[in-house]
Parts: C-alpha cells; structure tokens; sequence
C-alpha cells in the first residue's frame, strides 16, 4: 500500500492529477482480473469484457 500511497503523493506535488482517473481505472481492472480469476465470480466478471 505504500507503492500507491508514494504514486498519488508524487501525482499531486508533480500537478499531473489528470492521471489520478486513468491510475483508478487501471487499479480497478487490475482488481477484477485478480479476484475474479479464481473467485465463483468469474463467468459474470467476464461477461462484462
């Protein structure tokens, strides 16, 4: 957690907070994939892609 906590720390001292949208999506996605992979979950996850 301190990975993502050091990324939107650096996002707002750089003033690139256009890309805190881009970053959220790219985590929830990620998220998805990984939970929905192995979860009883994953034949809905997929229908939405």
């Amino acid at each position: 957690m301190d990975a993502l906590k050091d990324i939107f720390k650096f996002l707002i001292e750089r003033k690139k907070l256009w890309l805190m949208p881009l970053t959220l999506v790219l985590l929830i996605l990620g998220a998805l994939l990984i939970f929905g992979g192995g979860s009883a979950l994953a034949p809905f996850i997929y229908s939405l892609f």
